[in-house]
């Protein structure tokens, strides 16, 4: 009991000591202790344990433990205390302990991760000198190198992409040798290997270098080490496919075929697809026909039920086209229902879901692919209803009956649509007949209503019955307001009444439903022209040029409204992309020489007008041009020919003939120039100008004939003198009686009648004529004697005639009648 330790009354801790430690417990201290090693080297250490000791003790006792905290350490059988209790230490009641957590020093700190031995040594750093690095470093390398030819491949970088392929291709061929050189030849990395061909024969087949690329997947194919390179075979398929050598493309496609396993069902189908496409290539229809049916009994698809049906067309298998159309409609797309897109509560959560896997990756997928089924079906509607049937309606009509009844029965309606339009393509069938199936759909769904009013709206625009073209395009946008179509005609039929702000309104309103569309843009581009706000103009035709790059309209608009901002460069860069596209325009050409010659550039003006006549040789101003640059850089000679053909195309404009002449006499052909000069003459005896050459050539020629042609040209001068002094005269006392008539009151008599004659506007025309007459049939009978005092000839002849009476004179006459 002297052991036993007992808590005074005025102790609070009961538990006080059981943290205490006794270091003979340390385990890390029995090296230091005495008597243990003194047991471990004697044969008592070496003694088997007694019964009554504990298992999984190193020593003989283990201490009773009281309900007080102490132990009462017992003694072993040889009569050697136990190591654990040294002078009666108390050691703790409880049997287990936290480790590491003591009150105590021990021998050393609770270090479970090793901290206070400090940083851990620096790692070794590897030997690059190493014959094995070199080649990792290598490896490396050529994995590197490959990449860069992909991406640039995926950059559109052919050529860089190809040299990358060629160097991966040369340290690769290195890093072989290498290995051989180290005896490592076992471990050669064939994947390695067979990346850096592959990659190179890619490159060369992209660069069209076919030979090249042939060789290189010769040796991936002849390369017995590589597994299932016999599949390349395709790709070198493929290769005579494109440089036309369709038997070597077929041996190859089947050779393929044969090495691919019966599990590869898809890759075999696409295989006998290309085989089927090589035969239609060939004309071998048949062979075609039987790879395609094979294809449609294993694994039907849009693709190869169209081709299908354009085998059979091209034999002319009525029976066959038919049945292949049923197929065709009936091969599943594999696309759920839109209804999965329609949220089915008003939940602001699972709306907002719904609209975002709207438009996600998969559903434009699948909108891809069922317009492009719906595609097909058309165009094979379309292409076998002229032969499946008598008539052209007739198939038509069996066609619709069997989408009908298919999976794709939204298109029927679009069929009846596309018959009424096929209708007006079709020159023995009338227009009305496509007028009265678009009407049909007058009293059908919204859309379909809306896509047949469009056309009718576009037919009465073609018609130019403008108001049956705006009823239906109001009646297309009651059906379907989001229809650019129908705003786009709309906005045409507003922009012929001139009201060009709200057909701008409507043009913008059908690029905010679809930005696509390229008539709204193109015709906002024309109603921004026509208000003069060209910046807006060219705006819009710059967007509409980054959409329809080989626009010749987009371009020459754009060429025109930077020539109506006054920058000719820009004008002459547009049209030489415009001759680009369309070289044999002789309006574009003869505008490119109108824009140099205002540039002062006469050499390219002239090599541009000569391309315009050479396409379009009755251009009046382009060969006008051309006659006036030679005769300003001294060819008359050949300025002749251009006048001549003018005077062809304009007989009844005597400027032309002028020309001619004019040209023999600057040339010093005189005598062809007097000929031509009388031939004008007969033609137009009163040309003062003919009549004048015409006397200056007869004094040069010392000829008889100078002097009928002088008195000729007196008499027709005194004549064109006298015609002005009536014009002039004519607009004084017109002037002047309408500045009576407004002061003066009307009298009754001759002043009466004089006042009528003077208040004509004597003008050119038979408006002026009529009047004349009137005058003269409400005022004095007129007979044929009846003459101006002034003139030779009778007054209302000339009336009739010249459409230029002479009112001072006429005045006179009234006045002495």
């Amino acid at each position: 009991m002297e052991h036993v330790h007992l808590a005074p009354e005025d102790e609070d801790d009961l538990y006080t000591g059981y943290n205490d430690y006794n270091p003979t417990f340390d385990s890390e201290e029995l090296d230091n202790d005495i008597g243990f090693q003194q047991a471990v080297r004697t044969s008592h250490g070496r003694r088997p344990p007694m019964t009554a000791r504990f298992p999984g003790t190193a020593v003989g006792g283990r201490p009773l433990a009281t309900s007080f905290g102490s132990r009462v350490p017992l003694m072993s059988s040889m009569g050697r205390p136990m190591t654990g209790a040294q002078d009666g230490a108390a050691r703790p009641m409880t049997a287990v302990r936290a480790a590491g957590y003591s009150s105590m020093a021990r021998g050393s700190a609770f270090d479970p991760l090793g901290q206070s031995k400090g940083p851990a040594p620096p790692l070794e750093s590897k030997n690059e000198d190493s014959p094995e690095e070199k080649i990792k470093i290598l490896e490396k390398k050529v994995n590197d190198l490959i990449e860069e030819s992909c991406l640039a491949q995926s950059r559109g970088d052919l050529q860089l992409s190809l040299e990358k392929a060629k160097e991966a291709g040369r340290k690769e061929r290195a890093l072989v040798r290498q290995r051989e050189h180290t005896g490592t030849a076992d471990h050669i990395n064939l994947d390695l290997t067979y990346s850096v061909l592959f990659n190179l024969a890619n490159q060369y087949e992209s660069n069209d270098m076919y030979p090249e690329a042939l060789n290189t997947y010769q040796l991936i194919v002849k390369n017995k080490m590589f597994n299932n390179a016999g599949r390349l075979k395709v790709n070198m398929a493929n290769i005579y496919f494109k440089q036309k050598n369709y038997p070597k493309a077929v041996k190859f496609y089947r050779m393929a075929l044969d090495q691919i396993s019966n599990a590869h069902k898809e890759m075999r189908i696409k295989i006998m697809q290309n085989i089927g496409m090589v035969f239609i290539r060939m004309g071998q229809y048949s062979d075609a026909i039987t790879s395609f049916e094979h294809i449609m009994s294993e694994s039907p698809n849009i693709k190869t039920g169209y081709n299908l049906i354009l085998c059979y067309y091209a034999i002319g298998d009525r029976d066959k086209m038919k049945k292949s159309f049923q197929k065709l409609i009936s091969v599943p797309l594999g696309i759920d229902e839109e209804d999965k897109y329609i949220p089915p509560n008003d939940e602001p959560h699972t709306n907002m879901v719904y609209e975002a896997i709207k438009n996600d990756k998969l559903h434009q997928m699948e909108r891809e692919r069922k317009a492009l089924a719906e595609k097909f079906i058309m165009t094979a509607a379309k292409l076998i209803a002229p032969a499946i049937e008598s008539t052209f309606a007739a198939g038509f009509d069996w066609c619709v009956d069997m989408v009908k009844g298919s999976l794709y029965v939204e298109l029927a309606n679009d069929l009846e649509i596309n018959k009424a339009i096929t209708y007006l393509r079709q020159k023995d069938f009338n227009q009305a007949e496509a007028v009265e199936t678009l009407k049909t759909f007058e009293k059908k769904e919204s859309r379909v209503k809306s896509a047949a009013a469009t056309n009718l709206s576009f037919l009465y625009f073609l018609e130019k019955d403008y108001e049956q073209a705006d009823r239906y395009a109001d009646l297309a946008m009651s059906a379907d307001r989001y229809n650019p179509s129908a705003l786009v005609n709309k906005g045409n039929t507003v922009f012929v009444k001139q009201d060009y702000e709200k057909a701008a309104e409507f043009f913008k309103e059908s690029l905010r439903n679809d930005s696509s569309c390229t008539e709204a843009l193109y015709n906002l581009g024309l109603t921004y022209k026509k208000m003069g706000r060209l910046e807006g103009a060219l705006d819009c035709f710059l967007k509409l040029h980054s959409i329809l790059r080989n626009s010749d309209q987009v371009m020459y608009q754009l060429a025109s409204l930077y020539e109506m901002l006054e920058d000719p460069h820009q004008a002459i860069e547009w049209l030489m992309q415009l001759i680009s596209v369309t070289p044999t325009d002789p309006q574009v050409l003869a505008k490119l020489g109108e824009l140099y010659d205002n540039e002062g550039d006469k050499s390219q003006a002239f090599q541009y007008y000569y391309e315009s006549f050479r396409y379009c040789p009755s251009n009046i101003d382009v060969i006008e041009w051309l006659g006036a640059y030679y005769i300003d850089t001294q060819f008359c000679e050949k300025a002749i020919h251009y006048f001549e053909r003018a005077g062809l195309i304009q007989p009844t404009q005597v400027k032309w003939q002028l020309m001619v002449a004019s040209c023999y006499r600057r040339s010093g052909n005189y005598q062809k120039a007097l000929e031509t000069y009388k031939d004008i003459h007969r033609k137009f005896p009163e040309n003062i100008e003919c009549l004048r050459f015409l006397v200056r050539l007869c004094q040069d020629l010392e000829l008889k004939e100078v002097q009928d042609y002088a008195t000729k040209l007196k008499k027709v001068e005194k004549m064109k003198e006298i015609r002005e002094q009536r014009v002039k005269s004519g607009r004084e006392g017109s002037a002047q009686s309408r500045r009576e008539g407004s002061a003066g009151s009307e009298n009754a008599g001759a002043q009466n009648v004089s006042k009528k004659v003077s208040e004509v506007d004597i003008r050119p025309g038979e408006q002026n004529l009529a009047s004349w007459k009137l005058i003269f049939d409400k005022t004095v009978p007129v007979n044929d004697n009846f003459r101006c005092p002034s003139h030779s000839f009778c007054w209302i002849c000339s009336l009739s005639v010249q459409m230029q009476p002479c009112a001072e004179a006429g005045q006179r006459q009234w006045q002495q009648w």
